[in-house]
Parts: C-alpha cells; structure tokens; sequence
C-alpha cells in the first residue's frame, strides 16, 4: 500500500510579507527599521518561544507543589 503525503508547497503569507518589506527596504521605498521589516518572522517565532518558557515554568511549579 502507498501512503501519499501533501505537503504544503511554497512559501506562505509571512515570507511573502517579508520579502516584501526586504525589497522595499533594499530600494529605499521605505524608511523603516530593519527590526519592522523583519517582524513577520520575528513576532510569530517570539509567541512561540514566550509559549514554550511559560509551559516548562508550568511545569516546574506542577513538580515543586505535588
């Protein structure tokens, strides 16, 4: 028997954003900084890193409170 995946293909919303603001950054179209243009990324990858510290200290007052 064949299992037939479907992976998703190309690059989605956020990338495209970002690319985006990288070429309108590049040709001086905007003034931002580069922390703005780099958002896209950079806010999604900070909620998952916020989400994954407040579940270890979860976990850790779990243990010390048992």
């Amino acid at each position: 028997m064949s299992k037939h995946f479907q992976t998703s293909g190309g690059i989605g919303f956020l990338g495209l954003l970002t690319i985006l603001f990288i070429a309108l950054k590049l040709t001086k179209v905007i003034g931002w900084s580069w922390w703005w243009i780099l958002s896209p990324i950079l806010i999604p990858s900070c909620i998952c890193l916020l989400v994954i510290i407040v579940i270890y200290i979860t976990m850790f007052f779990c243990e010390v409170f048992k």
